[in-house]
């Protein structure tokens, strides 16, 4: 036997592998923990940012508005918001200006839904690209949140108008902005990432979604209402902030007006989005060698 046989012998199955050319790289299925290769989606980062940037002129290809949109959603629910709720229920918020204390909580939430909708559909609508060419599948949903991200941007533009109409201007809480957007994105990179995987394999998930999204927002309530002077029972409120965007949000809120945030609460919105994204990362990195074939 050889010396070339020889290191062509696998030590740990016993059996031979097939020769590989210099120059030429093996694709091999691996076993045991694989929720996230860090390594190998960064060494994709610029096939990340081409595919980010080709959903957001997907998105507004042939808009008259444009990325105009990204502020109309917000604003006309801000505007919705104010007249069911300050008009009509009269909801307290002190002395923060309500369609202040809506918009701020609607600009990650619009991010966080815009998000989700797209990641979840995204390896679907992905199918020749999947089939055709091997990439880490996890930049397609990651690409999706990418999007969004355009949108945020252009939303906090007229954020920051709204906050110096009302006479508020910058803090040193400001800095912690990326902190609360670095737990919006994991909560929607997770979920996302976990809807996308189970709309191939499910899809009842298409019609589940849009309903999900919806329900979800009913149940943060931190969006519209200030659950410090809310009137729920504290059994209520503990069920609420089980969902991890309550805390993030009103976190969010606080730091941009400089009032106390609740830590206990952001501590727990970002411990829930961390064991989302990795559970997301999971799911999809174990179904994801299926995709070919069932997509």
């Amino acid at each position: 036997m050889g010396m070339s046989t020889l290191q062509n012998l696998d030590p740990v199955a016993g059996t031979f592998l097939p020769a590989v050319e210099p120059g030429e790289t093996v694709i091999e299925r691996r076993r045991g923990w694989r929720a996230l290769n860090v390594a190998e989606v960064w060494s994709y980062r610029e096939l990340l940012f081409f595919l980010a940037w080709r959903d957001v002129k997907v998105r507004y290809k042939q808009t008259a508005l444009g990325a105009a949109w990204a502020i109309l959603q917000p604003v006309l629910m801000m505007v919705a918001f104010t007249l069911l709720f300050k008009g009509l229920a009269e909801v307290d918020t002190g002395a923060i200006p309500y369609p202040l204390f809506v918009y701020i909580g609607l600009l990650p939430w619009t991010f966080f839904a815009n998000s989700l909708g797209s990641a979840s559909m995204s390896v679907v609508e992905s199918e020749r690209l999947i089939t055709k060419v091997y990439f880490p599948r996890l930049l397609i949903p990651f690409s999706s949140v990418g999007a969004a991200m355009v949108d945020f941007a252009v939303g906090s533009i007229f954020l920051v108008g709204l906050l110096a109409v009302y006479g508020i201007f910058p803090v040193w809480t400001w800095t912690l902005v990326p902190l609360f957007l670095l737990g919006f994105m994991l909560a929607a990179l997770g979920a996302g990432t976990l809807l996308s995987a189970l709309n191939v394999n499910y899809r009842d998930f298409r019609y589940v979604i849009p309903f999900l999204i919806q329900f979800w927002m009913i149940t943060t309530p931190s969006i519209f209402l200030d659950l410090t002077k809310s009137s729920m029972s504290p059994e209520t409120l503990a069920l609420l902030r089980c969902n991890p965007l309550t805390g993030l949000i009103a976190g969010f809120r606080a730091c941009l007006l400089g009032t106390a945030i609740a830590w206990g609460d952001v501590a727990w919105g970002f411990g829930l989005v961390a064991v989302l994204f990795v559970a997301g990362c999971y799911v999809f990195r174990r179904m994801e060698a299926s995709f070919s074939d069932v997509i």
